[in-house]
């Protein structure tokens, strides 16, 4: 189930890369560097990570170029740049540090044929240097398209305190095992899962330490047990929208899914952090509009996990509040399908997070209320009002269409209008804003034309002792009536 138009809306709004990230093939093959000064010698260094066949072309060569082309066996030609020099090249490097020099290498080098970089010219490059973090045989190359290249440099040097320095024998176990994996386990699912487990346990740890023989011994043990053809189900809570609010466990799952099934309001670089062979179902759940009824989601995760997938449940905020897990689970658990819940960062914490508000406070407010406003729209006080009026702070889900009532209510009940009140729009994402106001004054916000994003209102004495950063007012004469003091 696809639906095309919400991704495409979605997609939308990703960022676009104008470079395609790749990886050239260069072991014994020519690679051209053209330059005599510290341009030309880094570029030396760094092809020297590969096993390409470097020729460097200056006519003055300095003395730092002169010890990296000694130490890394480079060949060295002490003459001018001919177009000649390009024949057979696979790269070309341009890096005389004179512009209208290296415009003409690039000139030579697009006529031959030859994909050439221009030292500090992005827009005269066929491809752009990454800082890469070498692990040979495994590479991460880190690249800003040419935009800011130190920044490159101190995400590399992030990831290179992430790895550890041994990962290169993970990888070439790996591919002196991938011809008998080819052999006894067959294409597909089977695989892939051998791979997941071989990369996250004893084997990696074994062959990280140095075994690489007992890591061998225990690969190939892993590999004549039965396969793992059972499916299973995660309940991830995405968050409150930012991806850096994200579980690190919840990344770990979504790179493992086959499926991943996802809600309207979970961002599209959440979802994206799948794998990018996973099967991505929307369902498209909002407030007011459900594109797919509970039941049918239910029945897609029975369904996919009977069918031996592994499938990621991506619900906003966090599943077991107002999130429609337990349905969900239920079904689950009467098909026999196993799961787990993996929780996010519900929407009231990063409300009041961004509000820099006390959900509880010592000799004010000791409890906390999750509700939402629909069971405010009657007559009949909700049993959470109660709680409001012993003090407990009270966090209302999906609350801007029912602000009004939730105010009337409550007053009505006796608590004060004074009462502290705090409302996120768009919480933890980057269109998010923060009103603050009394109690008397949250019936105006349903009114506001400027306020469409789904909205956490906060109520409760405790938000008296909120320090917000940035805030507007609720009622837009209270703001007007500030801006003018």
């Amino acid at each position: 189930m696809w639906n095309s138009d919400a991704a495409s809306s979605r997609s939308a709004l990703l960022p676009r890369l104008s470079s395609f990230p790749a990886f050239h093939r260069v072991e014994g093959r020519k690679v051209l560097i053209v330059g005599s000064g510290p341009a030309a010698a880094a570029k030396t260094r760094l092809l020297g990570e590969t096993s390409a066949r470097i020729v460097v072309v200056s006519g003055t060569p300095g003395a730092e170029l002169l010890a990296d082309v000694e130490r890394l066996d480079a060949s060295l030609l002490v003459e001018a740049f001919n177009p000649g020099h390009l024949e057979g090249a696979a790269l070309a490097f341009a890096a005389t540090e004179d512009e209208a020099e290296d415009r003409r290498i690039a000139a030579a080098a697009r006529t031959a044929g030859v994909p050439v970089n221009v030292v500090d010219r992005p827009e005269l490059c066929d491809f752009i240097t990454p800082a890469i973090v070498n692990r040979a045989p495994l590479a991460v190359a880190i690249g800003t398209e040419g935009a800011a290249p130190v920044l490159a440099r101190h995400v590399r040097a992030k990831i290179e305190a992430l790895l550890a320095p041994d990962l290169g024998r993970l990888a070439g176990l790996a591919e002196g095992l991938r011809g008998t994996v080819a052999r006894l386990l067959p294409a597909g699912e089977a695989r892939r899962r051998f791979w997941a487990r071989m990369f996250d346990g004893p084997v990696a740890a074994r062959a990280l330490s140095g075994d690489i023989a007992g890591a061998r011994s225990a690969a190939m043990r892993m590999m004549a047990e039965e396969p793992d053809a059972s499916g299973f189900v995660w309940l991830v809570g995405a968050g409150p929208g930012a991806t850096d609010l994200l579980t690190l466990r919840a990344q770990r799952v979504l790179q493992e899914a086959d499926v991943i099934v996802y809600d309207a309001l979970v961002p599209e670089e959440v979802v994206a952090m799948g794998r990018r062979d996973a099967e991505r179902i929307s369902v498209g759940k909002r407030k007011g509009r459900h594109e797919v009824p509970q039941a049918e989601i239910s029945a897609i995760l029975v369904r996919e996990g009977k069918a031996g997938r592994r499938v990621v449940r991506l619900k906003s905020g966090d599943p077991l509040i107002f999130g429609r897990a337990g349905e969900e689970m239920a079904a689950l658990a009467d098909a026999g399908v196993p799961y787990e819940v993996v929780p996010g960062v519900t929407a009231a914490f990063a409300a009041a997070a961004s509000a820099r508000a006390p959900l509880t406070l010592r000799g004010i407010a000791s409890s906390l209320v999750f509700a939402t406003g629909h069971d405010a729209d009657g007559r009949t006080l909700p049993d959470w009002a109660g709680l409001a009026l012993q003090g407990a702070t009270v966090a209302v889900y999906m609350g801007r269409s029912v602000a009004a009532a939730v105010a009337d209510r409550l007053i009505e009940a006796g608590l004060s209008a004074e009462t502290p009140v705090a409302a996120v729009e768009n919480a933890a994402q980057a269109d998010e804003r923060v009103f603050f106001g009394d109690l008397s004054e949250l019936s105006m916000l349903a009114a506001r034309p400027d306020v469409d994003g789904p909205v956490l209102i906060l109520i409760g004495r405790a938000l008296a002792q909120a320090r917000p950063a940035a805030a507007d007012a609720l009622s837009p004469k209270a703001r007007r009536t500030t801006e003018a003091a």
